[in-house]
């Protein structure tokens, strides 16, 4: 029987990676007539409904109230760069490129928990976050391929997201993720339609219907993440979030004429490696007492943590007790 749940965790989470992966090329073929800004502000828009609906429910003000709205602040200024970032990264670079980069985040995470979580990395994950390094170097290539806006974008869109799901983790045991979700969603939206009016084209009915759909996307792939941690570990569902590239390269091939080339290849395959061994560590006794990647509470650069299906913890962290300590 916990096989079988194993299984559909597993299932649930490539199908929300599915998803997200759709999002980020429907991101990019509005990208390429409308600004940033403009498509971010459709889409939200679009999803804001449905999220605000699944919290309906929760009808006291106190529950949406911040413990520490700070922190909660910085976290929003971090969710608003990074959407802006990885949107326009999706739009002047291949998707497979804006992946490579933006998976690494885990290596960024595990770096950033030692000063900021007090974890301690041995050598074993610094060796793999330095490899994983040396795998975006091998990507962008800087000093043989010109650096670009765009991949000064994704880049940006990587370490502040990172810096973000550290501030989610070390606020996450005194916030409700309602109030993780919803302040960063509204204030995109306030902030996306100031900005709206200095770079809006008008969207024919189809254009909109596509901008929808994104938040459509966007809320069906953090739907299906919580089905999937409900029924397998954060250990199974957090490796699924590289099933992400396998749909950039499809979706590159047949929609946007893009084809990886070998740098792509073999950088995205040095970071996807140490970012599975980095995942791989936090699970072993007495590795780690953090666990900052496994613990992350969403992988994706434009969204937060996805509500709690269990109502007290963030779906991401019942995947056992902590080690008494980190070697």
């Amino acid at each position: 029987m916990q096989s079988k749940s194993q299984i559909s965790g597993i299932l649930f989470a490539i199908a929300a990676f599915a998803l997200f992966s759709t999002h980020d090329a429907v991101i990019k073929l509005l990208g390429s007539t409308y600004a940033p800004f403009q498509v971010i502000f459709f889409s939200v828009l679009f999803g804001f409904p449905p999220v605000a609906m699944s919290m309906s429910a929760e009808r006291a003000v106190a529950n949406f109230r911040p413990h520490h709205p700070w922190w909660l602040a910085a976290r929003t200024l971090g969710i608003l760069i990074s959407m802006s970032c990885g949107f326009y990264a999706f739009t002047v670079l291949p998707l497979t490129q804006v992946y490579a980069i933006l998976f690494a985040m885990p290596l960024l995470i595990t770096a950033l928990s030692v000063p900021f979580l007090g974890e301690t990395v041995g050598a074993r994950r610094w060796a793999a976050i330095f490899v994983g390094l040396i795998g975006v170097l091998v990507v962008v290539r800087p000093g043989v391929e010109p650096l670009t806006l765009g991949h000064l974008a994704a880049l940006v869109a990587a370490i502040v997201n990172s810096f973000g799901a550290i501030i989610v983790r070390k606020i996450s045991a005194d916030e409700r993720s309602e109030v993780l979700l919803l302040y960063p969603m509204a204030a995109t939206l306030i902030v996306m339609a100031a900005l709206l009016p200095s770079v809006y084209r008008p969207m024919p009915l189809p254009d909109l219907g596509l901008a929808a759909l994104i938040g459509v996307l966007a809320f069906g792939g953090q739907f299906l993440s919580i089905l999937a941690y409900k029924r397998a570990s954060a250990a199974v569902v957090a490796p699924m979030q590289y099933s992400q590239i396998l749909w950039a390269t499809a979706y590159g091939a047949l929609f946007f004429d893009e084809f990886p080339d070998r740098y792509t290849a073999v950088g995205a395959g040095i970071i996807i490696a140490s970012g599975i061994y980095i995942l791989w560590r936090e699970t072993r006794e007495r590795v780690s007492v953090k666990q900052p990647v496994l613990r992350m509470s969403n992988p994706r650069y434009d969204t937060g943590p996805s509500p709690d299906p269990k109502g007290s913890k963030r779906q991401g962290i019942a995947i056992g007790t902590p080690a008494p300590k980190a070697v």
